[in-house]
């Protein structure tokens, strides 16, 4: 719980103060405790996850890798998740353990916020446009099959058409899987609310819409690549859109509905047969005629 950044347009450490982490004796015995219970698949929750454990210095120095490793060694537990880690904050120790624990999960949620290194550097993000590529770049070369999440916020004060593109150009770049967007609203007590230079409604809204297509034509190009692929899902039940068939996620945190006759909590292949820019679709590999 809290954080210690200084974003200027976000109100958590000022209602909720500094980073406390809990120690990893307990987190660990909670999810020992979960797959005691048939809990497959676990995510580790922080407001800046990955600068877990340096608060309990001096009396005890680990890091976020280390928790990751002892999640993994935890038997019955066969998916590891975690979110939201700061950019400014992923550091080697994650990356390996990431690559090397079977069960942490091939998926980063890693916002982004803004594509210009002017206003990253405005909103006290603490990187910069080159910085955040080149984390992407060492995350990719040590995960190969690696899918990318994000936030991103348009129309921050004294964001100019070509932050805007600059936004833009990141987005195809790096070629996220998916992408929650957010028009900048300000937010009493906090640095940016005060700021000059304030965007109009209007240009936010076009901005939004831009940003939202480039997000969705992205995200389809790249499901799009994974037909005709096996992909393991963790079935949760009936889909909620078609109850005829099942619904689960992928390793890769993809919501896939497909054909067959897996249980919950059950863990099936299935053959990718269609995608959309959110989801894919296929059926069971045990349904498929041989």
């Amino acid at each position: 719980m809290g954080c210690n950044s200084k974003c200027a347009y976000c109100i958590v450490p000022a209602v909720r103060g500094r980073e406390q982490s809990r120690r990893p004796d307990m987190i660990v015995a909670e999810v020992e405790a979960l797959a005691r219970d048939g809990v497959r698949e676990i995510t580790l929750l922080g407001q800046n996850v990955n600068s877990w454990g340096r608060d309990l210095a001096p009396g005890l120095h680990t890091e976020f890798g280390e928790l990751l490793r002892a999640c993994d060694a935890v038997e019955g537990i066969e998916r590891i998740r975690f979110t939201s880690p700061h950019p400014k904050d992923f550091r080697a120790p994650v990356v390996a353990a990431m690559a090397e624990c079977d069960a942490v999960c091939e998926h980063v949620h890693l916002p982004l916020q803004s594509g210009s290194s002017r206003i990253l550097k405005r909103m006290r993000r603490t990187y910069d446009r080159d910085r955040y590529v080149a984390l992407v770049g060492r995350l990719r070369e040590a995960i190969p099959d690696l899918a990318l999440g994000t936030d991103v916020i348009v129309g921050f004060p004294g964001e100019t058409a070509r932050d805007f593109e600059e936004t833009l150009e990141v987005l195809e770049e790096v070629g996220f899987d998916s992408a929650f967007t957010f028009i900048f609203s300000p937010r009493a007590g906090t640095e940016a609310a005060a700021m000059p230079d304030q965007v109009p409604d209007d240009v936010k809204h076009d901005r939004l819409e831009r940003l939202v297509a480039t997000v969705q034509r992205v995200a389809a190009e790249r499901n799009d690549a994974r037909i005709g692929r096996v992909e393991e899902v963790l079935v949760e039940g009936p889909s909620r859109t078609d109850p005829s068939r099942l619904a689960g996620r992928t390793r890769r945190n993809t919501t896939v509905t497909f054909e067959g006759t897996a249980s919950p909590g059950s863990f099936a292949d299935v053959v990718i047969e269609g995608a959309t820019s959110t989801t894919l679709s296929g059926r069971e590999l045990a349904a498929v005629p041989a």
